[in-house]
């Protein structure tokens, strides 16, 4: 696990080492430079030319740091100051003072020249305002150039609290983040300004975090160790039993997916509970789920039988041709079926394909009230929801909801601009009001409690297909079948669902792959956890 930090945070910790440690901030500054150098010197670009942009505050007095420590390499280096004088912090004045006595000195036409490598260290992690001016000449200048690009802890112009972009920003090839990386370095649009993001110790520790440790972090392979181990002495029922209300008339495919990806993640037993109309598609596709039915379908009454009979799922009150209008009935609910398939399951999954219909919507609610263990909403399932959200206050299952940007929308009344201007407080907000997990779905999903926030990294823009959250939801139901805590089960489904898609990735091509591809690599990726058992 690996904590993601804000602004505010960063700056605690910076100033609880330098204050009650007594580690003097010239020194972390050094550090900080010397980091910045061998990562320079690491990624093996042309040194024939630095030109090292600084600003006023200590992410300036970074700058001028690598710059002496650059020429002590004997590199030939160029120092702009674009800053404002009378706003230069204490260090950063010491650090320009230390180069020009070093013999470095400032350069005012810096723009007239070519450079093989531009480090930026303008703004740092503090810039809170919109770029404007001579600094957006300067960024914009920077960016036209074709010279291997360094930020120093964070591009200039992304905000490290939510990754936005300040109106312009530097396109960084290599960014050095100090002791932590900031949300910034991770959402976007603001990682697509960090480039390569190397994260370096400077000597502040953990143990400087003030107020407790922070509640927003991310995962590495190493976390696949929290899926609990096979155990030599087991059998279906030790892994859990999942059910999944999926699928309806056309939409098989979504029930099936789900299926897999259930059993792929670990589960002992996936049963579908679906439309009769599925029932030979889902056995012919995943022979070892169980799958039991009930009837969707409507049957007109009236004088007139001209029409005939209508299929499908239930829509409305009548039926009519345009000329003619007559009643229909509904199939009775399958009250007793779904009381049945409750009571056998561990967890359940419902809305992938479900449809949005009346017999989908009762279904649902009655999901909601009579379920007591954990459930997991998807798909139709958030857009029945959306109607009446307040079903979700009444619940007594755990609930994990996974909707993407569009199902948010619907849930919360909010537009897109609104959500996607902070994915992480959006998540954490819905999760405290209806007390629910709820895991935001975007290019980097969110997952939150309504306290902690997950911010996954793992995944690429081939899973940008139909039936990918429908894999997610099987994941998801997987882990929390093998008894894993619904926040831990949540976050960690999300970053498997990624790794495989990930995995897909490297074998079909983002061009190639379909959701499918997804659920084969599942076991591919877990087979890390076998290999360190050996």
């Amino acid at each position: 696990m690996e904590f993601l930090l804000n602004a505010q945070q960063m700056k605690y910790c910076d100033s609880d080492t330098i204050e009650k440690i007594g580690i003097p901030s010239l020194v972390l500054m050094e550090r900080a430079a010397l980091a910045v150098v061998d990562e320079t010197f690491h990624a093996g670009c042309d040194l024939r030319s630095v030109l090292v942009v600084c600003g006023s505050g200590n992410n300036g007095g970074d700058g001028f740091a690598v710059a002496r420590l650059l020429d002590e390499q004997g590199v030939r280096v160029t120092v702009a100051f674009v800053g404002n004088e009378d706003s230069m912090t204490e260090e950063t004045v010491a650090q320009r003072q230390i180069c020009e006595n070093c013999g470095i000195k400032t350069s005012s036409n810096f723009m007239q020249r070519e450079y093989t490598v531009i480090v930026d260290a303008i703004f740092g992690i503090g810039l809170s305002r919109e770029i404007q001016g001579r600094y957006a000449q300067v960024i914009d200048w920077i960016n036209q150039q074709s010279a291997f690009k360094v930020a120093v802890d964070i591009p200039s112009g992304v905000s490290a609290d939510t990754g936005r972009i300040f109106g312009t920003a530097v396109q960084a090839d290599l960014t050095v983040a100090f002791a932590y990386r900031k949300l910034g370095h991770i959402l976007f649009p603001g990682t697509e300004s960090c480039g390569k993001v190397v994260r370096r110790d400077i000597g502040i520790t953990a143990d400087r975090f003030q107020g407790g440790i922070p509640n927003v972090f991310t995962y590495g392979e190493e976390d696949l160790a929290r899926i609990a181990r096979r155990r030599p002495y087991s059998n279906k029922g030790t892994y859990g039993k999942v059910l999944l209300i999926a699928g309806s008339r056309g939409m098989s495919g979504a029930a099936c997916l789900s299926a897999m990806a259930a059993y792929r993640s670990g589960s002992g037993l996936v049963r579908v509970f679906t439309p009769e109309c599925n029932r030979e598609v889902i056995q012919t596709y995943l022979p070892e789920a169980i799958v039991t039915t009930y009837r969707d379908d409507v049957i007109l009454t009236g004088q007139d039988r001209g029409i005939g009979v209508r299929s499908g799922t239930l829509g409305g009150d009548c039926f009519s041709d345009g000329d003619r209008t007559v009643q229909i009935k509904e199939e009775g609910f399958p009250a007793k079926e779904l009381e049945e398939a409750l009571a056998w399951s561990d967890v359940v999954g419902i809305g992938p394909g479900l449809g949005t219909g009346r017999m989908s919507e009762e279904i649902l609610a009655t999901v909601l009230s009579e379920y007591r263990k954990p459930l997991v909403i998807d798909a139709d399932g958030l857009n029945l929801l959306a109607k009446n959200p307040n079903l979700l206050y009444e619940t007594k299952a755990s609930v994990i909801l996974t909707p993407h940007i569009g199902e948010m929308m619907r849930l919360t009344d909010n537009t897109k601009e609104e959500i996607l201007e902070d994915l992480l407080q959006t998540a954490r907000q819905f999760a405290r009001e209806y007390g629910v997990i709820c895991a935001l779905k975007d290019a980097r999903t969110v997952v939150s409690d309504g306290s902690r926030v997950y911010v996954n990294t793992s995944g690429n823009n081939g899973m940008a297909v139909g039936g990918s959250g429908d894999i997610l939801t099987g994941v998801i139901c997987g882990l929390l079948a093998q008894k894993m805590p619904a926040f831990d089960a949540a976050a960690l489904g999300v970053y498997l669902h990624g790794l495989a898609g990930d995995a897909a990735q490297e074998k079909r091509s983002a061009y190639g792959m379909i959701a499918r591809d997804i659920a084969d690599q599942i076991g591919e990726v877990l087979k890390q956890i076998d290999e360190t058992e050996h």
